[in-house]
């Protein structure tokens, strides 16, 4: 989907932590195998000395300096998950541990500093066929000298079959094949960064994962296709065209009148076809996501129509140039809805295969295929818990997001479903596989901030059929949120939830706050909280108005989190007293006649009502004033500023209205709640306005004078 969620990119992970020993399937790889290194002290201390499974009998020596190196060819590629260094007494102070798929390109999965020699029992994660210590300093005046270098893992299943991958049988029918084999497609959408290939890849290996999908395919993603050959991966490269991304995406394009878009795209999308083609990697070419749902962003009736025809018979033309350049790699275009099938049954017939992006409705696809008596087979290519476009909205109007069992359950109800429509759908590659930390990371990832989720072991076990000896997440229960829709701004609310783990493990926690639906930001950020015990959890509450979301994690020291979140609506804090400005009359420098809400007079920053405003003209300086129809004694201000807020301002209050005298000033406004105490009498009250926060002018939800 990306432009209905994000396009993941994944932070790079150099090392890995320590852990306390291999898995029960992890096995020895290195014993035997052939090894080599940069020089050894004599003929008695080979290389093949520190891998004969020999821990004091024999060992391998180097020369009596450093930068010296002990490496071993395990065979073939290998999801690699421990290294067990046993030292003698000339050992490495530093070294590091590197992987290679090719023996001449090497990569760090571990570095170790201030080593004390004895046994070193590194946790690792990546793959490779080749597996190296290199030592970077020594910790004596002698070499480097192991008794034994062991390398733990799983044999990974190497480079994917050759052969073409091809569509094969008839209506209702049908298989894929890859190198003559049946291949049903058990994928996850691709996240992470390409450089962080290597670390993730064995992770989905290991999930029984054999494909990903990407949505751009360039010069950049050959290392994504080595590795994910060097795991038994292969990949569905995308093409991605405008406007991609369904429903909000830009980037419109006149596929009618536009041949110079569609030269251009054609001629780049041959160029890497004809350069991955024969990748023992790729599976398929996939052109488009949700263009011509997307469309309708950029046209509407008719025009929509000869759009949607002009982009979808382009795919075609696209489908063809790659055929005549790639015969054994079947092409297919992937968009939001069945309602876009007609269109490609219509213009595209030199697809091999339909795709769609379905997530509630993942279920309803096989009834649509039949209804819609279509002629080709299709994959699945998103698919998941409900989106945010799906889902009712909660009492603070944004939509209600499901919880970690729920969205674990939506993960095996659409494979369930994609299976059952048995000899029609090919597979599914499930959103999503990335590791964003943030509002949309936390609603599809299965790995956010590399943790694991329940969805996580639902996708396991649906292309396993076991999770049998995993250490899974706790889960968390009837979260709840009080005050829900009234917690004032810089003050306390309450989270409550019932928390447990089902293999026992001691749970910390973690708070986040994130502010998409008050001011656009998805980040995720840690909030000032404390545990007042029985599953509660005093959170403050952040001065920016609007509805929060509010994100209790569990985490079980063992890589594995719950995660649930509500929404809170954040409020002006009450002012004790009577609002001494409420309905009385205001006046304004300028008001907005129109323009989104507007009409945007005075009036309606003393209604009492937070969901209406004042807005001035976009310029400085502005005034507005109230009159609180006699002298008063003033306590203290409050307002409750719109997102065009003022940076610098001053209150002046008068006798007359005529003669003002200044009360407070700030430089310093950021636009939250202005809570200001005063110690004055007055009939009027002004605000002079003089420098704006943003491009906008100034608007107020509320200004309250109390007394």
């Amino acid at each position: 989907m990306p432009g209905r969620s994000f396009l993941a990119l994944g932070a790079l992970l150099a090392t890995v932590a320590l852990a306390p020993g291999a898995h029960a399937a992890d096995a020895l790889l290195s014993q035997g195998r052939p090894a080599t290194a940069s020089s050894q002290e004599g003929a008695g201390y080979t290389p093949a000395a520190a891998v004969d499974g020999d821990l004091t009998g024999t060992r391998w020596a180097s020369q009596w300096s450093d930068q010296q190196w002990l490496q071993v060819d395990l065979g073939r590629g290998a999801n690699l998950s421990r290294v067990v260094l046993t030292w003698e007494a000339a050992y490495g102070r530093d070294y590091e541990i590197q992987a290679s798929d090719n023996g001449t390109d090497w990569r760090t999965l571990r570095k170790v500093t201030g080593g004390d020699g004895g046994t070193d029992d590194l946790a690792v994660s990546g793959s490779g066929r080749y597996v190296r210590m290199q030592g970077l300093a020594r910790a004596t005046g002698y070499g480097y000298s192991l008794w034994e270098f062991q390398v733990y893992g799983s044999a990974g299943t190497g480079t994917p079959a050759s052969g073409a991958v091809k569509v094969e049988g008839g209506q209702g029918s049908w298989r894929l094949t890859a190198g003559g084999q049946p291949y049903t497609v058990k994928g996850v959408t691709w996240g992470p960064a390409i450089a962080d290939a290597p670390t993730y890849l064995p992770d989905v290996r290991a999930m029984g994962a054999n494909t990903i999908r990407t949505w751009g395919t360039d010069g950049s993603s050959k290392a994504l296709l080595d590795a994910a050959a060097s795991n038994g991966i292969r990949v569905i490269n995308g093409f991605w065209l405008q406007p991609g991304g369904g429903p909000g995406s830009g980037g419109c394009v006149n596929y009618v009148t536009d041949t110079a878009y569609k030269n251009n795209s054609l001629t780049e999308f041959a160029q890497w076809v004809e350069a991955y083609k024969s990748h023992p990697a790729t599976l398929m070419w996939n052109v488009g996501n949700e263009s011509v749902l997307g469309l309708q962003n950029c046209y509407s009736g008719s025009e929509l129509e000869a759009q949607r025809n002009a982009y979808t018979s382009f795919v075609n033309d696209v489908a063809r140039k790659i055929h005549s350049i790639d015969p054994d790699h079947p092409v297919t275009s992937t968009d939001a809805w069945t309602g876009a099938w007609p269109y490609y049954q219509r213009n595209a017939p030199d697809l091999d295969l339909s795709a769609v992006n379905a997530y509630n409705g993942v279920c309803q696809v096989r009834q649509d295929w039949i209804d819609g008596g279509y002629t080709k087979p299709y994959i699945v290519t998103e698919t998941g818990p409900a989106g945010e476009w799906e889902v009712p909205n909660d009492v603070n109007g944004v939509p209600d997001e499901p919880t970690d069992v729920q969205k674990a359950d939506a993960y095996t109800k659409a494979w369930t479903c994609v299976t059952g429509h048995q000899g029609v759908a090919l597979g599914a590659t499930l959103f999503h596989y990335g590791t964003e930390h943030d509002f949309g990371g936390v609603w599809f990832n299965l790995v956010p901030d590399g943790m694991k989720r329940l969805s996580y072991y639902a996708v396991k076990r649906a292309y396993t059929g076991s999770t049998a000896g995993d250490d899974t997440p706790p889960v968390i229960s009837t979260m709840s949120v009080s005050p829900t829709s009234t917690a004032p701004a810089g003050g306390e609310f309450t989270v409550r939830a019932d928390v447990r783990d089902p293999d026992g493990d001691p749970v910390t926690y973690k708070v986040f706050l994130s502010g998409n639906h008050a001011d656009g930001d998805k980040r995720l950020v840690e909030a000032q909280w404390r545990a007042t015990g029985n599953g509660t959890f005093a959170v403050t509450a952040p001065q920016k108005l609007g509805v929060w979301k509010v994100y209790l994690q569990a985490e079980d020291g063992h890589g594995n989190a719950g995660i649930e979140t509500r929404s809170v609506k954040v409020v002006a804090p009450p002012v004790s007293g009577t609002n001494l400005a409420l309905n009385r009359p205001a006046t304004a420098s300028s008001s907005q006649a129109s323009y989104g809400d507007c009409p945007c007079t005075p009036q309606l920053a003393v209604d009492g009502r937070a969901d209406t405003r004042w807005a001035s003209d976009w310029s400085d300086p502005q005034w507005f004033q109230v009159d609180l129809g006699a002298t008063k004694a003033l306590r203290t201000l409050q307002l409750v500023w719109d997102p065009a807020y003022a940076k610098s301002y001053a209150v002046q209050v008068s006798d007359d209205g005529i003669t003002w005298r200044a009360v407070y000033s700030t430089a310093a406004g950021d636009g939250d709640v202005d809570t200001v105490p005063l110690s004055a009498t007055a009939r009027y009250v002004r605000l002079q306005l003089t420098a704006r926060g943003t491009g906008w002018g100034y608007s107020l939800h509320e200004l309250g004078i109390y007394g």
